[in-house]
């Protein structure tokens, strides 16, 4: 079997952005606002090393509430895909959820089982890879991270990272980080 780390994305490889219209840090809403962590692209060429397939599973729910297009969000992935590409550092997949139970879009709007902490793209991923979730992680900066990932049944690491810290406090993971290179750090220690 394989071993895996999960990665959410905004706030643990790629820096939030502050919306000027809600005072708030969120996740990018265009390609000018994507800025990758400090450190980020060391820390994921390191845990690929250690024989770790790397996972993204990020809800990305501001298209149904109106704050993007989709347009906007795929420009988004796109560079974050190009600027690991170019770094050699390889996801075996992508997932994200674009629904929200308050979203204003029709289609997107509502309940979902791929939105964290569910567990559609987990369970997907479990079975294509054939993972061995007690020996992976799940990696992220805010409760419904840790609770996805101890849904999982994988470890799991929250990232400390200062602008997300209203959306914690309630979990109860494996263990804590400052930032993506302490958490590889973790990780590969611990293996």
């Amino acid at each position: 079997m394989n071993k895996a780390i999960f990665f959410d994305r905004d706030g643990v490889i790629n820096q939030l952005a502050l919306n000027p219209k809600t005072g708030e840090s969120e996740s990018p809403h265009s390609v000018e606002d994507f800025t990758m962590m400090p450190g980020a692209v060391s820390a994921l060429k390191k845990a690929s090393a250690a024989g770790y397939l790397l996972f993204i599973v990020s809800n990305q729910p501001s298209y149904a509430k109106g704050k993007t297009s989709l347009e906007n969000i795929n420009a988004i992935h796109d560079r974050l895909h190009s600027e690991l590409e170019s770094n050699d550092i390889k996801f075996s997949e992508y997932y994200y959820c674009y629904h929200h139970p308050e979203g204003i879009v029709p289609d997107y709007s509502g309940p979902c089982e791929c939105r964290k902490p569910g567990q559609r793209n987990m369970e997907h991923a479990r079975n294509k890879y054939d993972l061995d979730m007690k020996a992976s992680w799940f990696v992220g900066d805010q409760d419904m991270d840790i609770e996805c990932g101890k849904r999982a049944g994988t470890r799991t690491i929250l990232v400390l990272n200062k602008l997300s810290a209203a959306k914690r406090g309630e979990s109860s993971p494996d263990h804590f980080a400052r930032d993506i290179s302490e958490v590889v750090d973790i990780i590969v220690d611990e293996r």
